[in-house]
């Protein structure tokens, strides 16, 4: 067995001869068959979690992530995802069918023991950094193995209004849900918009160890592993990092239980018009007055958050009419005159003309060709997003931007020797008006010179008609 580099100077597993053996047993699995038998499992997980059978569920948790077609399974998933080329800290990718066999026979819980994670920061919106942590590919396979098991158990559980980072379920669910609280004359007219503060970096961890359903001591070492930053190892004392593929269920499952909460105190239908939609950390609360929102309902979430470990984000927690309208999830939602109107929000649009522009920028000699291909995708998905909202008058506006930022690109391409006319821009200049009457008056005469010989007497103060 040794380590080699591809191309982009990752370590690959290789065997030091070529198995064919491995190769056919990548390649020749059924995925048909495997999905199959793991969904009829997930299935029997969840009739047992409905049934409140928890010793069933954990026997049946256990089986799964023992089987072979969950292994496989998981790993596929962390081999074909768009994260497939990203190493942790020990820069080794499963990038050949023979390393993917090999990284199911590896998926044990007996002596397993994750590697820390490769600390990274990306950019967020108000300019702040917002760190990731990258783990090994062997504990993302087991992370996605284990995330089989507690999928079933999550959903199950989960608020009848959450949406954010579950299957089948995306962010025009949530607007659809905002637009059936807020769209009727009688509906409530407060919206308390809250943001928790470092969702990921702060739960607690004692409270997942108490209340998450699947193996206690894998989690507790996921949540334990650490860090690697600038060559030195940190340990986290609290929160899941936001980089692992399990990270997105365990916050949902801290924040679960909150629709309840409310509906326990407030009622399922009641006068004071509670209504709660949550897309992950983010989330709206309706209420009938500002009042309520600020006395019963607020106290309430922060109360609930404070055993997670969690707390509400001063910056970016406010009340708001629905007359003065708000944001969420990049759309804005607002009545006019009675009628609800959801619309792009105007920082959404800014960001992607910025994002457009940028890429224009930055592709000024490149092919017409290659630039189309580098906005396509960029373009078709803003658009996607926007296509279930009230987004014509947005549509145009930005059409009209676009417009104007791919005809500089093109002008700065085009002299006016090559092509006068894309160098005169849309509208012709006075200096081209100027220029083409002097060819006309030009011509005129060339012409009149046909039929008259025009000289000029001696005293220089008349001209003559001479016929030729």
């Amino acid at each position: 067995m040794g380590m080699q580099f591809d191309d982009k100077k990752h370590l690959v597993e290789r065997p030091a001869s070529a198995s064919s053996a491995d190769l056919l047993e990548w390649h020749g699995i059924d995925w048909a068959k495997v999905n199959r038998n793991v969904r009829n499992l997930q299935i029997r997980i969840a009739k047992a979690t409905k049934e409140r059978d928890w010793r069933r569920v954990k026997a049946l948790q256990r089986f799964l992530t023992r089987s072979y077609c969950g292994k496989a399974l998981a790993v596929r998933r962390v081999t074909e995802n768009r994260g497939r080329k990203t190493p942790g800290v020990d820069n080794v990718v499963w990038s050949t069918p023979e390393s993917k066999t090999r990284g199911m026979t590896e998926l044990k819980r007996r002596g397993y023991q994750p590697q820390p994670l490769r600390r990274v920061y990306i950019p967020k919106s108000n300019g702040k950094l917002r760190p990731l942590g990258i783990p090994t590919m062997k504990d993302r396979a087991m992370q996605a193995l284990y995330l089989l098991a507690l999928e079933p158990v999550a959903e199950t559980l989960a608020d009848p209004n959450s949406y954010g980072f579950r299957p089948y379920r995306c962010t025009a669910d949530a607007i659809k849900q905002c637009r059936t609280a807020l769209s009727q004359r009688t509906s409530a007219a407060w919206i308390l918009e809250a943001d928790i503060e470092g969702c990921f970096d702060h739960i607690s961890h004692p409270w997942l160890l108490d209340h998450v359903p699947m193996d206690r001591e894998v989690l507790r070492k996921w949540l334990k592993c650490g860090y690697m930053e600038s060559q030195m190892r940190y340990a986290t004392e609290a929160g899941t990092p936001q980089g692992g593929v399990i990270s997105p269920t365990l916050a949902n499952l801290a924040l679960d239980g909150l629709e309840a909460l409310l509906q326990q105190h407030f009622g399922k239908r009641n006068s004071n018009k509670v209504n709660v939609v949550r897309y992950a950390d983010d989330f709206i609360i309706t209420g009938a007055s500002k009042e309520l929102l600020e006395k019963k309902v607020k106290p309430l979430v922060e109360g609930f958050l404070a055993e997670r470990g969690l707390r509400l984000s001063p910056e970016k927690t406010k009340i708001t009419h629905i007359d003065d309208g708000f944001d969420f999830l990049g759309q804005h939602v607002r009545k006019y005159k009675g009628k609800l109107i959801i619309k792009p929000a105007k920082k959404n649009i800014k960001n992607f003309l910025d994002k457009v522009r940028g890429i224009i920028a930055n592709n000024k000699t490149a092919k017409t060709i290659n630039l189309i291909g580098l906005l396509n995708p960029v373009i078709r998905g803003w658009a996607e997003y926007h296509k279930t909202i009230n987004a014509k008058t947005t549509y145009s506006y930005v059409d009209h931007c676009l417009w104007q930022a791919l005809w500089r690109w093109a002008r700065r391409r085009r002299t006016h020797a090559a092509n006068p006319h894309l160098d005169a821009g849309r509208h012709q200049s006075h200096r081209d008006d100027v220029g083409r009457a002097r060819r006309r008056r030009a011509r005129h005469r060339k012409r009149l010179g046909q039929y008259v010989h025009v000289q000029r007497d001696a005293s220089g103060t008349r001209w003559q008609c001479h016929d030729v």
